[in-house]
């Protein structure tokens, strides 16, 4: 699997090659206003072509094929999909203003024909007369159809005259407030710095912490700093924000940083990057694309496409972790406030936002004698990593192996790997593990690169994943050393790409994700994260990285014992963030007098043990549902894992120490959830795993709450 010289053989500019393995370095804000317009102007040239030859056939009453209709409409979204898809993806890696700008240029031109093709009154006769002869099409060309007209549907093809025209215009409008959201909080999370100069300063943080924050310094200009001296500059990414949070023993300092995150950009302190008007405005035109497709609202719309059947099944799922949670949060923030006391703490009567990360790890340490921060030294990146491809080969019968510099790469930073079977390559991923604060958005998540199809010869476009994290950087000749949830972190990632990279459906619209129910695609990700707790994967893996000694035994089964700690409050704040997704979607009305932050406070009432502050603009930076793709989809983290949960007890079933029994049922699960990909509704590929529907009993146990 190497790049593909088609580019140099056709002369054509890289960013239109549409196959292989992109030149990245070839991709410039340049190229991307010079080539992506004619691209545009082809892709419509062709569209119009196809409609004419569908249309003639149609008025002879000719019967149509999948090769007349699907096929070439696929051929016409992969063009596209690879192009923007490349574009897309480094402004998301490698932001720059000028990439910004470029991308911001060109985005109205591919909403533009997304809108025409999703309307294309003759493309939908002719789905509608494929689907009438649907007997003769094979499962997963059936559900692709299907798939197609809903989703036609849904982008207006019914819509005529001035409200197809205000609806496409709206949908123009959209993808432009949601990039700029994102770009807000990119800008406002790079823009705020602290450079701390005193040693009192920094008390409590860790050796790992201060070597992040002097380098940080350097990378500023002061090539005089240290982790011993300092100064140390303080940033909002996460690898900066969570550290210093939990381990700061300046409580002002901690109220400063808790305060300067939770208000990212919302036009606070009179900074102009302000996303409550865009927020408003989001929401606002959502509910009106939603009444204009005959929906009550965007919540209805968005579940329309879902695995759930509807809004009230949300939100009994919901409540009932909500109701089983809250209990059980009030007594976790009650252990705080008594730890506090105990270390004779002033803020322990009346413990806020900023305390709860540090006496959590002080609780943390004295209930379990575990330090997070201690066990960075036994995850090295390198070592995780193999001990992450073994339990792949365990499990599904691939062995990984480092492929660099068989691949282009967008940073020096980027790693490309492949995935073989028997001895023959069958997929392949880069790996872009480093948070860049600046030009590389936060969080973590997996994207495609190239799909697993069929080409005309016959052979096969092999899968290759992006996969995508912002962990500490090393520093000097030290490793990344990772934390714990950042292992989790790299492992759900992972499970999301292998399910692009391990399907079998030869139907690009059907494999790997796509075509997977939005609220079950993180089934495999947070599967994947209950690995992390095996003997055999973590004892594999967990090895110090200068010494090479296993873990001791004693951290690894504090390890398992602090695995619920906290955990009534870490589901009340995702059953938080899921309610208040889906009530901004369903309730909220630009006229009904209440703010978006208003109803969020509302329903924080029964979803949080602490009150907001008067600061909290959490919303300003809910990227997930205003800048991606989880509006009134949130709550898919929490219906998924339902799934994975109950996936994963199938192997505890059959014991973890069970070897022929563990092997086996992986590769079940390998031939069922991750290759059957959008082939079948995730019902039957679930049932087809585990010989019955879904039961939230492991969840409930998984997540420490059992006991309610």
């Amino acid at each position: 699997m190497t790049v593909s010289s088609a580019a140099t053989a056709t002369n054509r500019p890289e960013i239109l090659r549409g196959e292989g393995l992109p030149n990245f370095e070839a991709i410039t804000p340049e190229a991307v206003s010079e080539h992506i317009p004619g691209l545009m102007q082809s892709l419509d040239s062709e569209l119009g072509a196809l409609e004419e030859a569908l249309s003639q056939k149609l008025d002879q009453g000719l019967a149509l094929s999948w090769n007349d209709v699907i096929a070439p409409l696929q051929r016409l979204g992969e063009r596209l999909r690879w192009s923007w898809g490349v574009v897309s993806h480094l402004n998301g890696v490698c932001n720059s203003p000028e990439l910004r700008d470029a991308h911001a240029s060109q985005q109205a031109a591919v909403v533009q024909f997304g809108n025409r093709a999703g309307q294309s009154q003759m493309i939908y006769r002719a789905l509608k007369q494929l689907k009438e002869r649907r007997s003769e099409l094979d499962g997963t060309q059936q559900r692709i159809l299907d798939a197609e007209l809903r989703d036609m549907q849904l982008r207006g093809v019914g819509l005529s005259g001035a409200t197809k025209e205000a609806f496409n215009a709206t949908s123009q409008t959209l993808a432009e407030l949601s990039t700029r959201f994102g770009n807000h909080v990119l800008d406002a999370t790079n823009n705020w710095t602290l450079r701390l100069t005193e040693s009192d300063q920094v008390i409590g943080l860790p050796a790992s912490l201060l070597e992040q924050l002097a380098q940080s310094t350097r990378q500023a200009g002061d090539q005089s700093a240290s982790a011993e001296e300092g100064p140390w500059l303080m940033g909002l990414d996460m690898p900066r924000y969570v550290p210093f949070m939990k381990y700061s023993r300046r409580r002002d300092l901690r109220e400063q940083v808790y305060k300067a995150h939770i208000s990212r950009a919302s036009g606070q302190n009179g900074s102009d990057l302000n996303n409550w008007p865009l927020i408003e405005e989001i929401l606002t035109l959502r509910r009106q694309q939603a009444e204009r497709l005959g929906f009550a609202n965007w919540a209805e719309l968005s579940i329309a496409s879902k695995m759930a059947d509807s809004e009230q099944s949300v939100e009994a799922l919901l409540e009932d972790l909500r109701s089983a949670a809250y209990p059980i949060a009030q007594r976790e923030l009650q252990a705080l406030a008594a730890c506090a006391q105990a270390h004779g703490a002033s803020e322990a009567a009346e413990l806020q936002a900023w305390d709860i990360s540090y006496w959590a790890e002080i609780l943390r340490q004295e209930s379990f004698e575990l330090d997070s921060e201690a066990l960075r030294p036994w995850f090295p990146l390198p070592q995780v990593l193999d001990g992450l491809f073994a339990l792949s080969e365990r499990l599904f019968g691939i062995s990984i192996e480092a492929a660099d510099g068989d691949a282009p790469i967008w940073h020096p930073d980027v790693r490309f790997f492949r995935i073989l079977e028997q001895g023959e390559a069958i997929a392949g991923f880069y790996l872009d593990p480093y948070s860049r604060p600046g030009t590389k958005r936060g969080g973590a998540w997996m994207d495609e690169c190239l799909v697993r199809s069929k080409r005309n010869d016959g052979s096969s476009v092999l899968p290759v994943a992006y996969l995508i994290c912002n962990q500490s950087a090393p520093v000097g000749d030290t490793p990344s050393l990772m934390t714990f949830d950042e292992v989790e972190t790299l492992f759900h990632e992972f499970g999301h790409g292998l399910q692009h990279m391990l399907t079998s459906v030869e139907h690009p619209q059907a494999a790997g994700i796509n075509g997977v129910e939005w609220d079950a695609v993180e089934l495999p990700s947070q599967f994947m994260e209950n690995w992390c707790y095996d003997r055999a994967t973590l004892m594999g893996m967990a090895r110090h990285w200068k010494t090479g000694e296993p873990l001791p035994e004693a951290e690894y089964t504090k390890l398992l014992s602090a695995r619920t700690f906290m955990g009534g409050s870490a589901t009340l704040r995702q059953v938080h963030f899921a309610l208040v997704d889906l009530r901004l979607h369903s309730q909220w009305q630009p006229h009904s007098g209440v703010s978006p932050e208003a109803l969020r406070r509302e329903i924080a009432t029964t979803t949080s043990v602490l009150a907001p502050i008067d600061e909290d603009a959490f919303l300003c930076a809910f990227g997930h549902i205003f800048a991606g793709g989880y509006a009134a989809g949130y709550y898919s983290y929490k219906w998924a894992e339902v799934l994975s949960a109950d996936a994963f007890g199938a192997f505890e079933e059959v014991g973890l120490e069970n070897e022929e029994q563990i092997r086996e049922t992986g590769r079940r699960f390998r031939n069922t959830v991750l290759s059957l990909g959008g082939s079948l509704d995730p019902k039957q590929v679930f049932e087809s795993f585990r010989g019955r529907q879904p039961s939230s009993d492991a969840l409930i146990r998984h997540s420490g709450l059992v006991a309610v």
